[in-house]
């Protein structure tokens, strides 16, 4: 019996759904539950709007810290260990936010969990991925995405859920609570996975790392520095630019992360289907111009009309990108496994750190908070361009 006849649907349904709460813990209680919080801790005095963009770029300089520790530990004995400690480094540090106001504390914690972040969400799908691998069930790995965006939409649920009754610092406490019992799950689950540690190749001999950035590679990895600064404007302020540019008390106030958080559920689905269909880089391309219309709505079109086209197209696209961008990858670069998916998240993590910060310039500066989203417009321009400067895999 071989060990893919071993795997049963139950076996795949826990691996995927342990995958899922751990990315959903991390990825969208420890980061992007920040920002549908953003406005209302403006709104506590807890921070300014450049303090917060500020605060954000810590969390996101602690992102590409950790994608960089990923890229050197990224061997599955290393992984077992390092799993459950960032893990636990995730819950403490969230834990540590509904204690204290002093903003050097707050952007020291966001950047210990930006860190703890950047390590669980390359090790967490990688884990999965190479026991899939060993199954024949490598296609289904796409699906540990979508707990980023069920993620979102418990996010936005537990910050307009308890608006009314939590303030300032305590506005941190739904996420703890709802982070401690599923990090616990998720890790104890990924804990038991059954992978050989490979010190061989297929052909017998020694693993090597071979280089990721080449003529091939190099034109994917600047576009994918596109994705990462063009996204990251629209889901970290879209909230606060609501807020900027609505009534008090309108229903999109909220209902923006809302609405980004409905159309992410579906999407590491939808992307996964017209890779297959259109192939990944044609579909690269499509995701690509399509984030890109949703980033200019908010420019273009301030108010209603814009923020929900921006929520929605951006929402819908972004986990796409995420997972073509790596499947390219991977046929361009076969065997890199683990290191590949640090190296992307490493670049993603940059640009991403990069994008509040020149958001805080630009507020600084006197400029508005819609006009730095031509920031993200102009990335994304950048990165749809170099998506054309990519060979075709025969996979892709």
């Amino acid at each position: 019996m071989t060990t893919q006849d071993c795997v049963t649907p139950r076996q795949l349904f826990t691996v995927l759904l342990a995958g899922g709460l751990v990315l959903l813990v991390v990825h969208t209680l420890g980061r992007f539950i920040y920002t549908p919080l953003l406005p209302y801790l403006v709104s506590d005095g807890q921070l300014t709007a450049p303090e917060g963009a500020a605060v954000a770029t810590w969390n996101y300089l602690g992102y590409l810290m950790g994608a960089m520790v990923a890229i050197k530990w990224h061997r599955i004995d290393q992984i077992r260990f390092m799993l459950p400690l960032f893990l636990a480094i995730h819950v403490i540090t969230t834990l540590m936010m509904t204690q204290t106001d002093n903003l050097t504390v707050i952007s020291t914690t966001r950047w210990l969990n930006g860190l703890a972040n950047g390590v669980v969400f390359v090790q967490a799908p990688a884990l999965i991925l190479e026991w899939l691998v060993a199954r024949n069930r490598a296609s289904m790995s796409g699906l540990v995405y979508l707990g980023v965006g069920i993620g979102l939409l418990v996010s936005s649920g537990l910050v307009s859920g308890t608006a009314d009754w939590l303030s300032g610092a305590g506005r941190w406490w739904p996420a703890v609570v709802l982070s401690v019992p599923l990090a616990w799950w998720g890790v104890a689950q990924l804990r038991k996975l059954d992978i050989p540690v490979r010190q061989q190749d297929d052909a017998g001999e020694p693993v090597a790392n071979t280089p990721l950035v080449d003529r091939a590679s190099g034109p994917l990895f600047l576009s994918y520095a596109g994705a990462g600064l063009g996204y990251i404007l629209p889901m970290t302020f879209l909230p606060l630019l609501a807020q900027m540019e609505l009534p008090e008390g309108h229903a999109l106030v909220d209902g923006t992360w809302v609405v980004a958080a409905l159309f992410t559920i579906p999407s590491p689905w939808l992307w996964n289907k017209l890779g297959a269909v259109m192939g990944d880089l044609p579909a690269l391309r499509l995701n690509f111009a399509i984030q890109l219309l949703g980033a200019l709505a908010a420019v273009v079109w301030p108010g209603a009309i814009g923020l929900v086209l921006c929520a929605a197209l951006v929402g819908s696209t972004f986990v796409g990108t995420v997972l073509l961008t790596q499947r390219i990858g991977r046929a361009l670069h076969p065997h890199q496994g683990p290191r590949l998916s640090a190296a992307t998240v490493a670049l993603y993590g940059f640009t991403q750190m990069a994008g509040p910060w020149l958001t805080k310039q630009w507020l600084d500066n006197g400029g508005t908070l819609v006009s730095a989203f031509g920031i993200g417009v102009a990335a994304l321009a950048f990165g749809l361009v170099f998506t054309f400067f990519v060979p075709r895999p025969a996979s892709a």
